[in-house]
């Protein structure tokens, strides 16, 4: 009988040992079917087990080099803190949630999402930890993009207002620029018409509707720039230019408004030599500066002007005692259409256009611009850099430098329908020197043609009935004795680089934008006739 119980206690403790067993297996069947990454971790966190699951997710494929070894080295150093987290509150009892990224056996990057888990012994202690980790790279890899794609849009969205912003401020000022001048114009004419005013108040209306419809046409002309430069259409008419002339030149251009306001300007200009750029669109940067530094001085104030040379390369310096900029707005100083202060309540006039087109001619020119200040009220310097051309010894670095024309014994025939301008242009001439004949048609010049010789022809575009680019046909289409070779300059207010193009290819050899400099019309009809 005693054998027999011996026998029982046997067989019970088989049969205990045999379902243990049998749970084992089958816990670890039911583990090895997730697809989950599942581990069993010692409460020091050292790995005891990973599923088949885990295995393949991490890329493993002997695990020997794994068990024992902290679970914490597993992860990236910006994940640490949180996991060290997770381990404590496991080891407490509680069950914690975090999202980590971590790389696999092969260095593959994944993000994962963790949950860890007390396991408890039958008296309800602590004695290990489960962690659940689902591979979340993908959705993770959506959320950043889906991320990145709404701060690109925010930031499109930011940009399109900012530029709508800037656009809305900039037709106000146009608005208000374009006619503030019109308006000043306008109204000294209808003064004039009454032919009350005595001949003080009569000479200072002519000089008020003189400057502006300059100020107008500066506009104008910047707008035009502008859109050159906007389309990639900016020419130049490049030679051999010598920057002391040039500079000397913006001076003596911006010196009436200068002495108004009472303000010096110095200047130290070195003979330093030539650089290869279009004499005109450099002489429009150095005036731009010029008549920058004058609007934003006060009066009394000082205006510097430097020209020197440095590492073969032609500085000019603009500095002056003005208003300053503000160190926040310098970064965009260059940039179109903007303004330190575009309100309404701004003491100084202007597109906004002035140094963004300056900018671009200077890059035009292969050279750079560097503005800057202390801050507001304390000035501002311009300092501008081109390459100096190579001049060879004991050659005049002013040989280029233009003599002033003068226009005696020419013959001009003028043809423009507008009877204003005929009168005009004439009488530009005349006071050059000139023998003049002006026409209003394509009829009138052909019937001219046959008694008035002339040395060269000045073109109005936009006629009716006949138009310039077909006249100047006509005129090519004659024989050299009857004039087909008559030098030509279109005078015209179709002042963009398509219509120069469209000029210069219809047979006309200058172009010249309306209204009329009386300085430029001389010195390109002597040009012509020079050559």
């Amino acid at each position: 009988m005693r054998m027999s119980g011996v026998d029982l206690d046997i067989t019970d403790r088989k049969h205990t040992e045999e379902a243990l067993r049998h749970s084992e297996e089958f816990r670890k069947r039911v583990l090895d079917s997730s697809s989950d990454c599942i581990k069993v971790l010692d409460l020091d966190a050292r790995l005891l087990y990973i599923n088949t699951g885990g295995m393949c997710l991490l890329e493993i494929d002997d695990l020997t080099p794994y068990l024992n070894a902290e679970w914490l080295c597993f992860w990236q150093d910006e994940a640490r803190e949180e996991v060290e987290a997770a381990i404590a509150a496991a080891k407490a009892g509680e069950v914690a949630r975090f999202q980590g990224f971590c790389a696999t056996a092969k260095g593959t990057p994944k993000w994962w999402d963790v949950v860890l888990a007390p396991i408890r012994d039958v008296a309800g202690q602590v004695v290990q930890i489960l962690s659940t980790s689902r591979d979340i790279t993908d959705r993770k890899q959506a959320e950043i993009e889906r991320d990145r794609i709404l701060q690109l849009k925010q930031a499109a969205l930011a940009e399109s207002e900012r530029v709508n912003r800037i656009k809305d401020e900039f037709l106000a000022v146009l608005s208000h620029e374009l006619r503030s001048p019109l308006n000043r114009i306008l109204g000294w004419t209808k003064l004039l018409q009454t032919g009350r005013l005595n001949e003080t108040k009569t000479v200072a209306a002519l000089a008020t509707i003189e400057r502006n419809a300059l100020a107008q046409a500066q506009l104008i002309d910047d707008l035009l720039d502008m859109a050159r430069v906007l389309r990639g259409k900016l020419s130049l008419n490049v030679t051999a230019v010598n920057l002391l002339s040039t500079i000397e030149s913006a001076i003596e251009t911006v010196q009436t408004a200068a002495t108004a306001k009472s303000i010096l300007i110095h200047h130290v200009l070195s003979n330093i030599g030539q650089v290869s750029g279009d004499a005109v669109r450099l002489q429009q940067i150095v005036w731009n500066l010029l008549s920058n530094a004058v609007k934003f001085t006060p009066n009394g104030g000082r205006i510097d002007v430097r020209l020197e040379s440095a590492d073969n390369q032609a500085q000019i310096v603009v500095t002056d005692t003005g208003k300053g900029i503000n160190r926040d707005f310098l970064p965009y100083i260059f940039e179109s259409f903007r303004q330190e202060d575009a309100s309404v309540t701004r003491k100084h006039g202007g597109l906004g256009l002035g140094l963004a087109i300056v900018y671009q001619l200077v890059e035009a020119h292969g050279g750079t611009i560097k503005a800057d200040s202390f801050g507001e009220g304390k000035g501002a310097t311009f300092r501008v850099s081109l390459p100096l051309l190579n001049v060879k010894t004991g050659e005049n670095p002013d040989k280029l430098l233009e003599a002033e024309q003068d226009l005696r014994g020419i013959r001009v025939l003028a043809i423009d329908d507008e009877a204003d301008s005929r009168e005009v242009i004439g009488a530009f001439l005349v006071m050059a020197g000139a023998e003049v004949m002006t026409v209003a048609s394509a009829a009138e010049f052909m019937v001219a043609l046959e008694s008035f010789v002339p040395d060269v022809l000045v073109s109005d575009i936009g006629m009716p009935e006949v138009d310039g680019y077909s006249l100047i046909g006509y005129v090519r289409s004659l024989s050299p004795e009857r004039g087909g070779l008559i030098p030509a300059i279109a005078l015209t207010a179709y002042a963009g680089e398509i219509n120069h193009q469209q000029a210069l290819a219809a047979g006309f050899q200058r172009h010249i934008s309306k209204p009329v400099e009386p300085n430029l019309l001389v010195g390109a009809i002597a040009d012509l006739l020079s050559k």
